[in-house]
């Protein structure tokens, strides 16, 4: 096995696993590592973005927080892709949320340095201008779910994605937490995960979810998912299960 090779395959984010070495040896040294525990900030409504995220492993949320307290997420990003886009739309705030929703690990990267890696690299701009699309679709195909759908539908969704983003089968998330991100009552994503579980496609205990039938999750999720995951696949990001 070549070194480029060996060094693309020491990180499992998408993007980053994709440059080839000396992309790399240029990129490393802006990269600090560091663990992502639940609900830490990687992004501040109306606030300058000050860093740039690659995660390694867990998930993050992209929400809108309504004035009332009502919260609903616009997008996921793991191992996939990049928290912190509109530093590469030339922008320094956006009126939405980021921050860990399961716990992992990643890099992150000074602002400044990351438009500086972008402008001087036309494979990570590509790479990142794909990126960019694929989140882009990835909202506006949630905004058409959230309106069109039903709640067990969305919630299989919901739940394949994570778990495309995911190395284990089992993560830790409680009906109310579902609830706030679905932008519906905890009651009704109780009964959806109700209806999941009694068709043997996950068990839920004590805020755990493990998916045990995926082609079943897939056949109750509405074309949202297939929509989303062809696009990313597409464009170079895909899960790989």
């Amino acid at each position: 096995m070549s070194s480029a090779v060996e060094l693309r395959s020491s990180y499992k984010n998408a993007i980053l696993a994709s440059l080839p070495k000396a992309e790399i040896a240029r990129l490393a040294p802006h990269l600090t590592p560091l663990e992502l525990p639940v609900n830490v900030t990687l992004q501040e409504a109306e606030q300058e973005i000050t860093h740039g995220y690659f995660l390694e492993s867990g998930l993050a949320s992209m929400v809108v927080e309504m004035s009332n307290g009502n919260t609903v997420e616009t997008a996921i990003t793991g191992r996939d892709g990049l928290v912190g886009l509109p530093i590469l739309l030339g922008t320094e705030s956006m009126p939405t949320r980021a921050f860990i929703q399961i716990k992992g690990a990643g890099y992150k990267i000074k602002a400044r340095q990351l438009r500086e890696q972008v402008e001087n690299s036309k494979i990570l701009q590509s790479r990142t201008n794909s990126y960019i699309q694929a989140n882009l679709m990835q909202t506006v195909q949630t905004a058409a779910c959230n309106r069109l759908h039903d709640i067990a539908e969305r919630l299989a969704r919901w739940l394949l994605m994570c778990h495309d983003r995911m190395e284990s089968d089992t993560f830790s998330i409680t009906h109310e937490f579902l609830g706030h991100m679905l932008g519906t009552p905890r009651s009704t994503v109780t009964l959806a995960a109700g209806i999941l579980q009694k068709a043997g496609l996950v068990d839920y205990s004590r805020g755990k979810i493990h998916v045990r039938d995926r082609e079943g999750l897939k056949k109750v999720s509405c074309e949202c998912y297939s929509t989303i995951s062809k696009e990313f696949d597409r464009l170079g990001f895909s899960s790989g299960r």
